[in-house]
């Protein structure tokens, strides 16, 4: 049996004995959701749990410090950070926060692929969140929210994370990146959604991640769904986008943008740096 198909054999006989180790929040990102949940939590309340992570207090100060969040008066501490914020997105931002801490490893060739995947992770969410915007400029009116997109978007394919673990096994898997691409392309969106269940997110995460790379599957009105597969778009033909008019046309039948102009627009690219900016 090939190395390729070693490792793609053991990850299915994994994940069909629930026997695959999956990745686990980290406990700050826990704790706030929790407290988001309980109704007797203020914002004192979060903010004071946010402390006890110096790392995490910092970046929270410079995302209410970017163009998303930012006003006229510049926050210096981490209690107007979180009531600049607010109590929803503090939560998504965090558990985006957090996610970042498991994309590291000790060994440099999977700590390379792991910053590579959360690179590309970050861009569809930046790409997402700048097409929220334009969509919102437009229509007006949405329930969809871009706290909760930004999350579907960073989600989209966290299912790759246990399979470049479980490679490090597997040397010759990384000799040949078309085994381990391959590996990825097969089974990540399976583990994804075991993985977003066990983190226990709604059920719009978990459909953004069983199906964003299948077309076969559409819903009804615009879902987050409808913005991580247009993130996507984006994201891999960043280069060309002008020359994706067909696959971008779905979209605008369905009514996500108006027209391919849109992602030309100012206000997509002002969006765009300015998400990139949170993520950075």
């Amino acid at each position: 049996m090939s190395t390729a198909n070693a490792l793609r054999t053991i990850l299915i006989e994994k994940l069909k004995s629930d026997a695959l180790v999956l990745p686990t929040l980290p406990k700050i990102a826990m704790k706030v959701r929790d407290a988001v949940a309980d109704p007797d939590t203020n914002l004192n309340d979060i903010a004071a749990i946010i402390a006890q992570d110096a790392a995490l207090s910092a970046r929270l100060i410079r995302i209410a410090n970017t163009a998303h969040y930012s006003r006229a008066v510049r926050v210096e501490n981490l209690q107007a950070a979180v009531t600049r914020i607010g109590m929803r997105q503090i939560k998504n931002i965090v558990m985006a926060l957090a996610m970042e801490q498991l994309f590291v490893s000790n060994n440099e060739l999977i700590a390379t692929y792991l910053a590579k995947t959360w690179k590309r992770s970050t861009e569809v969410a930046a790409y997402a969140m700048a097409l929220f915007a334009v969509h919102k400029n437009e229509k007006k009116h949405t329930s969809l929210q871009i706290d909760t997109l930004s999350l579907a978007a960073l989600l989209h394919n966290i299912g790759t994370l246990p399979i470049l673990t479980e490679a490090d096994g597997y040397p010759d898997v990384f000799a040949e990146p078309e085994f381990l691409e391959r590996a990825i392309s097969d089974l990540h969106n399976h583990i994804g959604l075991s993985i977003v269940k066990a983190w226990n997110f709604s059920d719009d995460m978990a459909e953004s991640v069983r199906y964003y790379a299948s077309n076969d599957y559409q819903t009804d009105e615009i879902s987050y769904l409808d913005f991580v597969r247009l993130a996507v778009l984006c994201q891999e033909n960043e280069a060309n986008l002008s020359d994706c008019g067909d696959a971008v046309a779905p979209y605008v039948e369905k009514g996500l943008i108006d027209s391919m102009k849109d992602l030309s627009s100012d206000t997509f690219n002002d969006e765009l740096a300015a998400a990139r900016a949170t993520f950075a």
